[in-house]
């Protein structure tokens, strides 16, 4: 199988998380690929400033055992914090990854003074979506997040990743 593009993204309860992804043959795709749901125990509490340790044993679960290998993993998060090359999650799943992965992470709010993200503005929105990369250009992840299928500044699968983890979030409660 050709590598695909993973979409994903982590709701997070009392006692566990929902780390959710959606597969992608190609940025434009109306529909997944594959859809997968992965239940993480035990995780880390939340650390200012250190966010990667509660999000990236999530993410790298739910990646693990794919059907096919990845082009790219889109998360919705910061790839770097500032112009300087702070890492940010995205950073660092991409360093998790071998770096032979390209990390895309698309953020719905400004970190600082954003000037190390491209703004993307998609639909009829008047606010930005935030776009960094590792792996590959900036502005060419930019132009995929732009090209991704829906109408809205959302784009449909990272919408569907984000309902498919708070749902199975919700449904995991005894």
């Amino acid at each position: 199988m050709d590598p695909v593009i993973a979409c994903v993204d982590v709701d997070y309860r009392a006692d566990h998380a929902a780390a959710a992804c959606v597969l992608l043959r190609d940025w434009s795709d109306a529909m997944p690929l594959v859809e997968r749901v992965e239940r993480v125990e035990g995780v880390a509490p939340y650390e200012p400033g250190a966010f990667y340790k509660r999000e990236l044993p999530c993410l790298l679960a739910v990646l693990s055992g794919l059907p096919a290998p990845l082009a790219c993993v889109v998360i919705d998060g910061y790839v770097w914090l500032d112009e300087h090359g702070r890492a940010g999650l995205g950073a660092k799943l991409h360093e998790a990854l071998g770096a032979s992965v390209a990390v895309v992470g698309v953020a719905k709010t400004r970190f600082g003074d954003g000037g190390f993200a491209e703004a993307v503005r998609r639909g009829q929105s008047q606010s930005p979506l935030w776009v960094t990369a590792a792996g590959m250009e900036r502005s060419s992840a930019a132009d995929r997040v732009r090209a991704m299928h829906g109408p809205y500044r959302i784009p449909t699968a990272l919408s569907r990743v984000d309902r498919l983890c708070r749902e199975a979030s919700l449904s995991a409660r005894g």
